[in-house]
């Protein structure tokens, strides 16, 4: 059983703490840990539903939930992270879990399309999805396209 306190809410239910501690950890980790300099904000967040993994006050594992047309056709989940201090306990996978199901039942699809970090394709893979597309590069970062499907 999670020790993690597990919100799911739409852009405009999250309160100014929330957005806060989503905001400030994408920051930490995709800009700061990862040295890539790009524009996080990208005007999605805001027609999204954000999946957070609370324990107390730290937002521990985060993911958006995206509907279909706005990324992709497909439904997909993006900004999947987990806190730096709370890695290698498997709130990935716990995280990546309940983001499939969410999704899944948010826009009644069986099919989620994500971008994800190369060095991560085994993960991903692990849950159910299949590499895409062919490696490419993204704010310096290699990724690769993988889709995840099943039935309703």
């Amino acid at each position: 059983m999670s020790i993690l306190n597990w919100e799911y809410n739409h852009f405009t239910a999250l309160t100014n703490k929330e957005l806060y501690a989503i905001l400030d950890l994408r920051n930490k980790v995709f800009v700061v840990e990862q040295q890539c300099v790009y524009l996080d904000t990208d005007e999605k967040d805001i027609d999204c539903w954000h999946l957070c993994g609370w324990q107390k006050n730290i937002l521990v594992a985060y993911a958006r939930i995206i509907a279909p047309g706005i990324s992709y056709e497909e439904a997909s989940i993006g900004r999947v992270i987990t806190h730096p201090d709370f890695r290698r306990f498997g709130y990935g996978k716990e995280l990546m879990t309940k983001a499939i199901e969410k999704t899944k039942s948010q826009f009644n699809v069986n099919t989620i399309k994500i971008g994800g970090q190369l060095y991560l394709e085994k993960f991903y893979t692990n849950l159910g999805f299949f590499r895409s597309s062919e490696e490419y590069l993204e704010d310096g970062i290699p990724h690769i396209e993988m889709v995840y499907k099943t039935t309703l």
